[in-house]
């Protein structure tokens, strides 16, 4: 009796995932019969301070991103999900003040404005600006290694954050 119980059980899980559709763990939503490729156009730094390699570091933390949560193949011209835009905004400002009148603590904000372009499906495309910050003790330089630091929290959220409002419809 209880194998009649395991072939209705493996029948039944069998109809019930095929049912549901493709499903990808990693929230994206891309019909890969159609859309095959992504292109990732440089994002020009056109912030009004200009910190030297942040726009190429951004365009690769994309990529990868895009790479390592899809099984889309990177490519330089003609691809079927198209990203592209620029830096707007690299700033630093006091966001709380000691009694002496000095920083105590300070906010790194980046924005980016992104274009995405889905010409499978053009209903999916937008543009829209992206910012995120990091915040840190007034008393710290944001210089070097910890400078570097700050720019991968902020560049892995706001990547995380546009892959989601391209891909993932949250």
């Amino acid at each position: 009796m209880p194998k009649i119980f395991l072939k209705i059980a493996l029948i039944s899980s069998a109809i019930l995932l095929q049912s549901c559709g493709p499903y990808s763990f990693t929230g994206a939503d891309i019909n890969y019969n159609t859309t095959r490729t992504v292109q990732v156009n440089y994002f020009q730094n056109n912030a009004p301070i200009v910190e030297p390699g942040i726009a190429r570091d951004f365009t690769q933390k994309l990529q990868d991103l895009l790479l390592n949560q899809t099984s889309l193949d990177l490519v330089n011209s003609s691809g079927d999900l198209v990203y592209e835009g620029e830096i707007t905004q690299f700033y630093i400002a006091p966001i709380t003040a000691t009694s002496n009148s000095t920083a105590a603590q300070n906010r790194l904000t980046i924005a980016i404005n992104i274009r995405f372009y889905n010409t499978k499906d053009p209903l999916k495309d937008f543009e829209q600006p992206f910012s995120f910050y990091y915040d840190y003790p007034g008393t710290t330089q944001l210089t070097g290694s910890k400078l570097d630091a700050a720019v991968d929290i902020i560049f892995e959220r706001l990547t995380q954050d546009i892959f989601n409002k391209s891909l993932a419809n949250w």
